[in-house]
């Protein structure tokens, strides 16, 4: 990014701004909320627009759920007093004498009560018997009082009538202003651009007794020959330099095609700022490759696969990320594959899978030290460990370049003795070395990296305090590395369940199909559907949940990647 400062004149002032505009590569500093009643009021009616269209797409707001709840309750009171048809509760209870509405199941229900009360048969519906007492209150165990409400059936008919129609003549307004959303939301952009017109003039320093103004901005490198060609012509002085971490520039993300689809993760925990590194590449490669462990079903990924080319060129929620989910679809499928799961079925059993395919498999268990586990698990850990070297690699390298090389000793010690242990041990216990040879390098590796935890993590202080402080590390490192390493266990774990699941679907299928199907077919394909479209959506929930948990906690937690830096945003 090129910082640039500007000095014009007050008279100035709406005509650098349009022209800024015009350019729409300068990101002017201006407030993200509202500075003063004018900006609050373009905010609301921005808010106001997009809660409107929200509402359309979504076919109902506030009046609509009003209006659907009073033909609910219509319906309700019509339902009640139905069984006992069409009369005037008003006019029957005028006559001075008291009367119950009761019910009471139809079988038993006695004709013989006719004999013992004044009574009359309403109506019959349900298995239930609806009657009317004159009198003082019978002693029924069997009935139950009821209370209706003082309006005849016929009125209430008609107001449900009415109501209904209301509800439809506003379902159909609402269906007439989908139309409308294009002039809606070409408002909305009319309103946020002169919106942050007026918070950019809003950020304008005033000095010289308020006859000159000052205003500061930040554009990318490869927009300054532009840029300058076109201030150049207008009556002002502007100052152009690179950038530095001191001036809080925005951050705009530059990545390829493949890696951008994973952008709007990395800004779910937040941009990087100045001197940070992008770890999108990172979380473009290791989101991929957990949302897939987790899945662990190519029939599943060819389902996704399918879905994101379904919603390219929609306009729904979701149809931005169409490439992304199709990316996700694509890696679920290939490790899928490797992993021998497709729709519940495993495929290193199935006789006509090829001996080739069923090679590459990671199936089974594995014996190490005695002990055996699934090769999954160990596949899962193993690759935790690399996710977190890297980490620690990311880490070494940032405080390197931006702390130097003496205030970097400590990191460097960790980095050190953390990862080339895992090296030594990984060549040594295979026996690729000696025994003596990697005890060598072992109690090397652990002597340079207590120099750096122990002695010199902070150079020029008390060689006490720095010891103590060399300690608190180690058991705070000891102790979340282990937890760190664990945690992705899950991988296996969640892609473990969803393989049970959707084999379990497959079994009670097949239960019910039998051995000489017929109409058994049906219900067959029912389950199948209906059990993997389920196993499907919470595969994919917790695919997006925990490797999304395993990135920005794990990850970024040993990268000390922090994430405050501030959007780009042009002034358009």
């Amino acid at each position: 990014m090129t910082k640039y400062s500007f000095i014009l004149l007050r008279k100035d002032r709406e005509v650098f701004l349009r022209k800024v505009q015009e350019l729409g590569v300068m990101d002017v500093s201006r407030s993200s909320k509202s500075i003063d009643s004018t900006s609050e009021r373009m905010f609301l009616e921005i808010e106001s627009i997009r809660k409107h269209i929200s509402d359309i797409k979504s076919g109902h707001d506030h009046h609509l759920n009003e209006l659907s709840a009073k033909c609910a309750a219509l319906r309700r009171q019509v339902e009640e007093l139905e069984p006992w048809g069409v009369f005037d509760k008003n006019k029957l209870e005028s006559i001075g004498i008291p009367v119950h509405y009761l019910v009471a199941p139809s079988r038993k229900f006695s004709s013989g009560w006719k004999n013992e009360f004044p009574m009359e048969i309403a109506g019959e519906c349900d298995g239930n018997v609806y009657f009317v007492v004159l009198g003082e209150m019978p002693a029924i165990p069997e009935a139950k009082e009821c209370v209706l409400p003082d309006i005849s059936l016929n009125v209430l008919r008609k107001q449900l009538e009415n109501a209904e129609q209301d509800e439809s003549r506003y379902r159909r307004i609402l269906g007439d202003c989908r139309n409308d959303i294009p002039k809606l939301q070409a408002k909305i952009d009319r309103l946020s651009s002169e919106l942050d017109l007026y918070l950019a003039n809003g950020s304008a320093k005033e000095v010289a007794d308020c006859h000159l103004l000052v205003f500061q901005g930040f554009a990318p490198e490869e927009e300054k020959n532009r840029i300058r060609c076109e201030l150049d012509k207008m009556d002002l002085v502007y100052l152009a330099s690179p950038a530095s971490v001191e001036d809080n520039p925005p951050i705009r993300l530059q990545n390829n095609r493949f890696i951008k689809q994973f952008e709007v993760l990395t800004s779910m925990y937040g941009l990087p700022v100045y001197n940070e590194f992008d770890p999108t590449v990172f979380l473009s490669i290791f989101f991929l490759l957990f949302f897939a462990m987790c899945m662990g079903d190519a029939g599943y990924g060819l389902m996704l696969i399918g879905i994101g080319l379904l919603l390219k060129g929609k306009k729904v929620g979701l149809a931005k990320l169409w490439s992304l989910i199709v990316t996700l679809g694509a890696g679920t499928f290939v490790i899928g594959i490797v992993m021998g799961g497709f729709f519940g079925m495993d495929l290193s059993t199935m006789a006509f899978v090829p001996d080739g395919l069923k090679k590459i498999m990671i199936t089974g268990d594995i014996s190490i030290g005695g002990s055996t586990y699934a090769k999954q698990m160990v596949l899962a850990l193993a690759i935790g460990i690399l996710h977190i070297c890297l980490a620690l690699i990311m880490k070494t390298i940032w405080a390197l370049r931006n702390n130097g090389l003496s205030n970097s000793l400590g990191t460097c010690g960790w980095t050190l003795l953390i990862i080339g242990s895992i090296i030594t041990l990984g060549v040594g216990l295979p026996g690729l070395i000696s025994e003596t040879a990697m005890k060598l390098i072992l109690i090397t590796i652990a002597a340079v990296s207590a120099l750096g935890i122990y002695f010199f993590n902070k150079p020029g202080r008390n060689p006490l305090l720095n010891l103590g402080s060399g300690l608190w590390d180690t058991y705070n490192t000891a102790s979340g590395l282990m937890g760190d390493v664990l945690s992705y266990i899950r991988l296996y774990a969640l892609g473990l369940s969803g393989g049970m699941l959707g084999a379990t679907f497959n079994q009670i299928a097949g239960m019910v199909l039998g051995t000489n199907p017929s109409w058994q077919w049906l219900p067959f394909i029912v389950i199948i559907i209906i059990g993997h479209a389920l196993n499907i959506a919470m595969s994919c929930l917790g695919a997006f949940v925990h490797p999304l948990r395993l990135n920005f906690v794990e990850f970024f937690k040993n990268s000390d990647y922090k994430g405050r830096g501030r959007e780009y945003r042009a002034l358009k």
